[in-house]
């Protein structure tokens, strides 16, 4: 799932382990990737916003220089 923040788009990946999720938060823009582990069942929506949280304050810490525009076109076929 991809949700909007401005110019940017962050991806979220969840991966269940045992009765935990890992949350993975990775900005389109800079390639920033954030994680976070919470219960297996806690709302979908509240680990997003708690992994969406983390990745703006570490964007905001290091003040994350953008990737390359031909990093972030994706896949290419």
């Amino acid at each position: 799932m991809a949700e909007q923040s401005g110019e940017r788009e962050v991806y979220f990946e969840f991966i269940a382990l045992g009765n935990t999720v890992r949350v993975s938060a990775i900005c389109s823009v800079t390639g920033t990737e954030v994680q976070v582990i919470g219960p297996v069942g806690a709302a979908r929506h509240d680990l997003e916003r708690l992994a969406l949280g983390k990745l703006q304050r570490r964007l905001a810490e290091t003040k994350a220089q953008p990737l390359p525009a031909a990093s972030r076109g994706g896949f290419t076929v």
